[in-house]
């Protein structure tokens, strides 16, 4: 594990904190013929050098630093302006990827997928999936009986923005619940009480504020309530 975790040190201060803006500006606009790619390479190598001092860990350091130098030469090579969020995810995920493999390739770490697979786990990724997209879409048919589109055709928002809102917050609160911190709920709550307050004075709108409160209810009560059989089922 110790190991693990020097290597994604490493790997965040060379991707986040030793390179520059002006850099990633550079690579993006010259691609391989970057001299900046090959300096931000150079780092991670020093890096890994610093972070496992042992020579005989040599071919993780390698291996990290030749994937490191191929996932982002496919990264300049393929991203275009309107991808590049989705790109910048898939780089870090295959960075991670090379990580781990790197430690099963060349320690005698043995990673057996049974062993995480407990029933404990599985009920947890089972809660957490639910209160994600599944949520969004029970809400969504529940207020199907009324027109939301008329009652927040007024109040400009961010695509998406209540949908990614709720997820959140329902995550928050069933994290609260089965780490038994209650008033985190209750300030999580309040939080969002007073953020809200300000659009509900200025709209005036009695029907928006019944389905913001609405919708606020029934999010955080499906995420106690899952919270609940959680901990129950959990024992």
């Amino acid at each position: 594990m110790i190991l693990l975790v020097k290597l994604i040190l490493a790997h965040i201060i060379g991707d986040f904190i030793l390179q520059p803006l002006s850099w990633v500006e550079e690579k993006k606009r010259k691609k391989l013929k970057s001299p900046k790619l090959y300096f931000h390479i150079a780092i991670h190598f020093t890096l890994l050098f610093l972070v496992l001092y042992d020579l005989s860990l040599w071919p993780i350091i390698v291996f990290i630093g030749v994937s490191h130098f191929v996932i982002d030469a496919i990264k300049l090579s393929f991203q275009k302006e309107e991808t590049k969020r989705f790109w910048f995810f898939l780089d870090q995920i295959l960075h991670l990827t090379a990580i781990i493999m790197a430690i099963l390739l060349f320690t005698k770490c043995h990673f057996n997928i049974q062993d995480y697979l407990t029933e404990h786990n599985l009920l947890l990724m089972t809660c957490v999936l639910f209160l994600t997209q599944p949520v969004s879409i029970i809400m969504k048919v529940i207020f199907s009986k009324w027109n939301i589109e008329e009652l927040t055709k007024d109040n400009q928002s961010l695509k998406d923005a209540g949908k990614y809102i709720g997820i959140l917050e329902r995550l928050m609160v069933f994290v609260f619940i089965i780490t038994n911190h209650w008033e985190a709920v209750g300030f999580l709550i309040t939080a969002k009480s007073v953020f809200r307050f300000g659009d509900l004075k200025e709209s005036k709108h009695r029907k928006l504020t019944e389905y913001i409160l609405i919708g606020t209810l029934i999010s955080f009560g499906i995420a106690i309530m899952v919270g609940f059989i959680f901990q129950n089922l959990a024992l």
